[in-house]
């Protein structure tokens, strides 16, 4: 057997430098040498050098005893001064000769041989082979000037040789400016020392003030002594004539008489011209450049005040007002200083309001990254009370721009763990990158589930957006329009909250259920309780039901127009309570009645009384077909504990799932539906939403509606015959952020018979609107394009998606559009018309509000206040309004379907019937849905009809432009008491048009009365035939292109065109309010799940099972 360990090779030697030269011959008999490294260091120079150059404290010692060295040598020079006697004369040995005693002499010769000692050495130590470079240098020439003749008449004194040479004219006064040297350098080894690097500024004023102090001090020791044998001025005179001459004033009282001193005053003159303006230039540069990077926000002041960090990629001028008019309209925030940290240099317009006195005081702007610790540390990120990373979401590569959030986010989580982060994100497949993150709002999330609610809810972006907004609802009040007033008043109400037990609105309702405090809270306070918290859970519960009962610990959240701390309130009479409520509310509902008045700050708002009237009063009269009833329809009570029999009762799932009330209709449906949660989730984080699905996955290739398959053969959406209308979604690509518009028109509470197919349109031409439905479509929705992003000026992002809504709105004027967009001030572009005086009127109302300071001065624009247009940037406060309500974010997830928390409610809406106008009062309303379905309202959409026809307000304002004044005025009087929003098409034949106008106008001054009544009917005629001329025109080309499809133009109705209507939103409306026909209440309805019996989870659970689920219903198409 071969033995392995000969095989086995002996290891390698560990080379020395020896053996890579001469080989490893021997290398096991060497002895290893030991290698000393930095031997040059451990010679005399270099410890030297070490002491007195490298060493930071130690260098920073030398320098210091130099300069003190150097400023004793100018106090001796002044005490010799300060002792001589002036001579008689005017020889010119008084230049060169001076009176100096002999201890004064022996201190000046000392400190000259320390100095010149000191300087030799250092330029030995420094010397680096060039010899003259060590002597030319300007400070190595003064100290010889200065230190030399002293050392020469010492050793001249000593010998006995020419004891007067001890009183030779030195000028030692020059010191200065080695004292200046000294200095720079010690500030130098300074900030080396404690590692301050952001020092520039200071070193530049310190370096100015030292030169003019130089100057100012050789100019008085020159002048003095020059004039020895003149004037004989002392070291005052002197001072005065430096100031004055130096200041350009030179009153002429104080004047040098001989020529060397004339001479010497030129030349400092002339030193004075090229130094000075060299410093104040350098001065300047850097004064500039700090105000570009902002400087440093001090440790000081981080330490005694409390500021917040905002991290931006740019800087807009609207950003930064929405961000400041938003985080300072709390009462709390107003100490707060504001630290905005953007790695861009500072706009125009922003540079231009932070002059402003109102914000220079409290913000402060940091050119800087978020990516360096260094400009961390500027702005005191570990010191700040928190830190808002927005993005930019006017880049082309949205995705790109969260990459960018995201690092900002690490890299201030990695420099400061405990700063609470406020970030915002794009994408919703980046979220759980920055999952540490306390607060987090995704756009695209909210942005898809607020255009989905729209379809099914109508305007709740304009609900969301007045909730999330700061407003002490002042806008609009001094509008002579109605609408406007009651509008502008509820866009003040917020949402609040107090922990029961500290809370004046619900303390008496402990351990009574929540709809029975919701219900009394608003009848007695005129506040909305939506949504309870348990001290023990984290999670919020938006209108738990009547089975909820209220704990002293609870968190309770309100919607108000203010909170309860800022309220007062006053009792109104007992009579007149008792009075009122006996009329109306019996048995144990009835509770007295008060008033409350709201104020907030210098402003107080007497709210509407909330007691019901009688009978005979003009808010509750009966309607003309029910006054010969003899009693009211009743209305039960709202029970302060629920009864079990009575929510079993209750129909709570009768109009949420009709397929489940009985077996028999379950099979009838052969259960193409199943309810459970999407067995694939689109990006990590999403939150798991039970909703519709189909029992089997459809097809990829049956997702095309435009082509035929080998399943089917449609190739329209009318030939799929579908029972409910389309809705048709236009975006530019199919992110994942579609996912969270899908779901909220699938969720499970939904009915099925109301479940509206979903066509998904990436581009728009007409061809593929008519082939997917848009003539009998239930509502379009544009999406924002990404592409637009990239044009040069911001506010032009918006300009495709508004000529394509524009372009819809013409041809299709009965669609119902839904778009959102980018900036907030191109919404008043939507729906546009050019001469429709109304939009004018309101455009004006718009900036009258923006100059009172309000922060929703966009609010009374009629597409966004029907809810028909949105900014998600108004969203940007729901970040900002997380610093103080921490709970606003996961309140707006749960309204708008983004999360779901067992028991927790959700949002929907009802509409007012002709049988339901018997209720009356938005009071009577809120306790019919208490007491029956448990449900919540929060608020009303109501829809107004113009008084006017087309025609009528078409021709009343076209006319307007052709009148006299006196005649405009009348118009304008008539169009004031009929809104109207009617005429906007008036673009063609513009020649015809006004030939027409002059040809009435002349008929109605010359002719008889009657003439002009007809001319002025046939001119009204002939202009309804324009407007009609040129929709017909837009009608024929629709048909035309339907015809060339081989589409049915049944339906296509080009006239009805709402033009004649607008729509508001009235939040936590009074409760008197009147219910009118056609209104929209908002409800916070209870989960229906939380009330079915415990078998009924097992069979929802059984048919939630099935594999292969989708619940995208619009896989049919």
């Amino acid at each position: 057997m071969v033995d392995l360990e000969s095989e086995v090779p002996p290891l390698p030697p560990r080379y020395r430098f020896r053996d890579l030269l001469l080989g490893d011959q021997g290398w096991q008999n060497d002895d290893r040498v030991q290698v000393e490294f930095y031997m040059n260091e451990n010679t005399f120079k270099e410890r030297l050098k070490l002491f007195f150059i490298k060493n930071q404290r130690s260098s920073l010692r030398i320098r210091l005893f130099n300069f003190s060295l150097k400023l004793l040598s100018c106090l001796l020079y002044i005490i010799r001064v300060l002792l001589e006697n002036p001579s008689q004369g005017n020889e010119w040995s008084h230049i060169f000769w001076v009176n100096r005693s002999l201890p004064l002499w022996g201190l000046q010769v000392s400190v000259a041989l320390i100095s010149l000692f000191e300087t030799i050495l250092l330029g030995y130590l420094s010397y680096k082979g060039n010899i003259w470079e060590q002597i030319l240098r300007i400070p190595f020439i003064l100290e010889i000037i200065n230190a030399v003749p002293f050392i020469i008449s010492f050793r001249f004194v000593l010998q006995i040789f020419w004891p007067s040479l001890r009183n030779l004219f030195v000028p030692v006064f020059l010191n200065c400016w080695l004292a200046k040297h000294a200095l720079e350098n010690m500030i130098n080894d300074l900030h080396r020392a404690i590692q301050r690097t952001q020092s520039a500024m200071f070193n530049q004023v310190l370096i100015l003030i030292s030169t003019l102090l130089c100057l100012i001090f050789t100019c008085i020791c020159g002048i003095q002594h020059l004039e020895r044998i003149g004037k004989k001025l002392n070291l005052f005179d002197s001072l005065y004539f430096c100031i004055v001459t130096f200041s350009t004033v030179g009153f002429g009282d104080v004047t040098p008489e001989t020529w060397s001193s004339k001479l010497f005053v030129v030349a400092m003159i002339c030193v004075a011209l090229v130094v000075l303006p060299i410093q104040f230039e350098q001065l300047a540069y850097l004064w500039m450049e700090r105000q570009k990077s902002g400087g440093n926000y001090s440790r000081h002041r981080a330490q005694t005040e409390k500021h917040v960090v905002l991290c931006v990629s740019s800087l807009k001028i609207d950003l930064l007002m929405d961000f400041l008019n938003e985080f300072y309209a709390h009462p709390r925030l107003q100490d707060y200083y504001v630290v905005i940290l953007c790695p861009t240099e500072m706009d125009v317009q922003v540079r231009r309001v932070l002059q402003i006195p109102m914000w220079s005081q409290r913000v402060i702007y940091l050119q800087g990254s978020a990516l360096k610790d260094q400009d961390l540390l500027r702005a005191k990120m570990d010191d700040a009370e928190a830190c808002f990373i927005l993005s930019s979401r006017c880049e082309v590569d949205r995705t790109s721009s969260d990459h960018q959030t995201i690092l900002r986010a690490w890299a201030v989580k990695d420099f400061a763990p405990n700063c609470p982060l406020y970030v915002q994100i794009l994408k919703p497949e980046n979220k759980f990158h920055i999952k540490f993150a306390d607060h987090v709002v995704c756009e695209e999330e909210f942005k898809y589930a607020m255009l989905a609610l729209n379809c099914i809810c109508p305007a709740t972006s304009t609900l969301i957006t007045l909730l999330v907004h700061t407003s002490r609802g002042q806008e609009g009040q001094q509008s002579p329009e109605q609408w406007q007033k009651m509008y502008g008043r509820c866009s003040g109400n917020e949402v609040y909250h107090i922990v029961l037990e500290e809370s004046t609105f619900f303390a008496e309702y402990e351990g009574k259920s929540f709809t029975y405090a919701s219900f009394h809270a608003h009848k007695k306070f005129g506040v909305c309780l939506i949504g309870v918290r348990r001290e023990d859970n984290k999670n919020i519960l938006l209108n738990p039901g009547p089975r909820y009962i209220m704990n002293s610990t609870d968190i309770c959240f309100y919607i108000n127009i203010t909170k309860e701390e800022n309220s007062a309130f006053k009792n109104q009479d007992q009579q007149r309570k008792s009075n009122v409520s006996r009329s109306f509310y019996h048995g144990p509902s009835r509770l007295p009645v008060h008033s409350i008045i709201a104020s907030m700050g210098t402003v107080a708002i007497d709210l509407q009384d909330t007691s019901c009237r009688s009978a005979s009063g003009p808010t509750l009269s009966l309607p003309t077909e029910g006054s010969k009833e003899i009693r009211r329809p009743s209305i039960a009570p709202v029970l302060e504990v629920a009864d079990t029999s009575s929510i079993q009762t209750c129909d709570l799932l009768s109009d949420q799932s009709e397929d489940e009330t009985t077996p028999d209709e379950e099979m009838s449906s052969n259960l193409e539906y199943a309810k459970g949660y999407p067995p694939y989730s689109p990006y990590i984080g999403s939150s798991p939403t039970f909703c519709h699905l189909l029992h089997e996955k459809v097809p990829f290739c049956c997702l095309r509606l435009d082509k035929s398959c080998q399943h089917n053969y449609y190739e329209d959406a009318k030939a799929y015959g579908f029972k409910n209308k389309l809705i048709i979604v236009a975006a530019e690509t199919a992110g994942n952020g579609l996912y969270n518009f899908i779901v909220p028109l699938r969720a499970y509470y939904r009915p099925k018979k109301e479940l509206n197919p979903i066509v998904l349109l990436l581009d728009n031409p007409l061809d593929d609107l008519l082939r997917c439905g848009v003539t009998f479509a239930a509502n379009m929705v544009v999406v924002d394009k990404e592409s637009t992003m990239s044009a040069e000026e911001d506010y032009m992002a918006d300009a495709k998606t508004i000529v394509n809504v524009q372009t819809l709105f013409r041809l299709f004027s009965s669609l119902s559009i839904i778009t959102e967009l980018t900036h907030p001030a191109n919404m008043r572009f939507m729906q546009f018309r050019a001469k429709d005086c109304y939009s004018l009127a309101l455009s004006k109302l718009e900036k009258k509000e923006r100059e009172r300071g309000s922060n929703l001065a966009f609010m009374f624009r009629l597409p966004f206040a029907a809810g028909r247009v949105f900014s998600i940037s108004m969203l940007d406060t729901l970040l900002y309004q997380s610093f103080v309500k921490d709970y606003m974010i996961s309140i707006t997830r749960l309204l708008l379907g983004l999360d779901t928390t067992p028991g927790s409610g959700f949002l929907c809406s009802m509409k007012i019937t002709a049988d339901d106008l018997w209720i009356r009062t938005y009071a009577r309303l809120y306790q019919k849905l208490c007491s029956s379905t448990g449900d919540v309202p929060i608020g009303i959409y109501r829809t107004e009809s113009q008084k006017l026809t087309t025609s009528e307000s078409q021709i009343s304002i076209s006319v307007e432009e052709w009148e006299d004044t006196k005649d405009s005025k009348e118009q304008g009087h008539h169009r004031s008491n009929h809104r109207n929003s009617t005429s906007s098409d008036q673009s063609d034949h513009p020649l015809l048009r006004r030939k027409s106008m002059q040809w009435a106008r002349r008929l109605s001054r010359k002719g008889p009365k009657h003439s002009g009544k007809t001319a002025e009917k046939i001119t009204q005629q002939r202009l309804n035939l324009y407007r009609r001329s040129e929709r017909q025109e837009l009608a024929e080309l629709v048909k035309n292109r339907m015809k060339h499809l081989g589409l049915s133009t049944v339906g296509y109705d080009e006239m009805n065109d709402h033009q004649s209507t607008l729509s508001y939103i009235l939040i936590n409306p009074s409760p008197d309010t009147r219910i009118e026909l056609n209104d929209v209440v908002y409800l916070i309805r209870p989960d229906p799940l939380a009330y079915l019996p415990n078998s009924e989870p097992s069979r929802r659970n059984s048919i939630c099972n099935v594999t292969g689920q989708d619940s995208r219903e619009e896989t049919q198409l």
